[in-house]
């Protein structure tokens, strides 16, 4: 079985090292004239389907946007999740599960099992009840060949009060560093973590050996010339930044979308 981190460098290295989030906030549904209903969530879906699917190495779905249809928009969801990955790319299930013991099983199976209709190539979970409780969505995984990102250092402002906190002369951020580091010791890049791209994060992430998924390009203020600087200690070959408003705010209009995602990723590749 290919580990997650070998399918990720494939990606990347054939599509360039930007994520694109797909993001049907209701004030983008509206720009681009559609219904803020399922009809207009599918719609929006498709056109980015048809812009990005064959160009991004991995896509980021938010799954609160489409959850909030209801079973309708769950429905334009597995649309979105098998669209994209028939056009080539790793598609990335923003979701941010975490829970404990089965519940964290069935979570897992949800969106790393192969029989589920949402199974998709990495998920994004929270460990704040514990990197422990992950386990199960890590072993499953690294059965699969798939990926967990895992929250470390986020890009809002009330992140702080947790993630640096002292957790034995570690912040909690660290902590959840090193515990992802240790998993991927085997070589398999098994483990992801989500640091924002806003601000000095106050990682040593240099012995991560796994991608490093950096939302805030364009809408939250990041540019791709901060990123050097504010990821200089991480080896930049891991290092996903990730575009959702700033690349869709170029719609409907599929080869708008498809030039504002390509001029991104550009200006990611030169800055790095």
């Amino acid at each position: 079985m290919t580990g997650f981190g070998d399918r990720y460098r494939a990606s990347v290295d054939a599509r360039g090292r930007l994520c694109a989030g797909i993001d049907p906030h209701t004030e983008l549904l509206e720009a681009w004239g559609l219904s803020v209903d399922a009809d207009g969530l599918g719609r929006f879906a498709d056109i980015c389907i048809e812009a990005l699917g064959l160009a991004a190495a991995v896509i980021k779905p938010q799954v609160a946007f489409f959850e909030a249809f209801g079973s309708a928009g769950f429905a334009v969801l597995e649309r979105v999740i098998t669209g994209c990955r028939g056009a080539g790319a790793l598609v990335l299930a923003d979701a941010k599960r975490g829970d404990i013991g089965s519940t964290m099983a069935a979570y897992a199976q949800s969106w790393l099992g192969d029989a589920s209709p949402l199974v998709s190539d990495a998920v994004t979970v929270s460990p704040y009840l514990g990197f422990g409780s992950l386990a199960p969505a890590v072993d499953a995984a690294r059965a699969g060949g798939r990926g967990v990102f895992v929250l470390a250092r986020t890009s809002n402002p009330e992140g702080a009060q947790v993630q640096l906190a002292d957790a034995d002369g570690r912040t909690v951020g660290q902590r959840i560093v090193d515990d992802a580091a240790a998993v991927n010791a085997d070589g398999s890049a098994t483990v992801g973590v989500v640091v924002g791209a806003t601000r000095a994060h106050g990682l040593d992430l240099s012995a991560l050996r796994g991608p490093i998924l950096s939302p805030g390009l364009g809408a939250q203020g990041a540019t791709a010339a901060d990123l050097p600087e504010v990821f200089a200690d991480a080896d930049s070959s891991w290092l996903l930044p990730a575009s959702s408003r700033g690349v869709l705010r170029a719609g409907p209009d599929v080869a708008a979308i498809r030039a504002a995602f390509e001029r991104t990723r550009d200006e990611v590749e030169s800055a790095l």
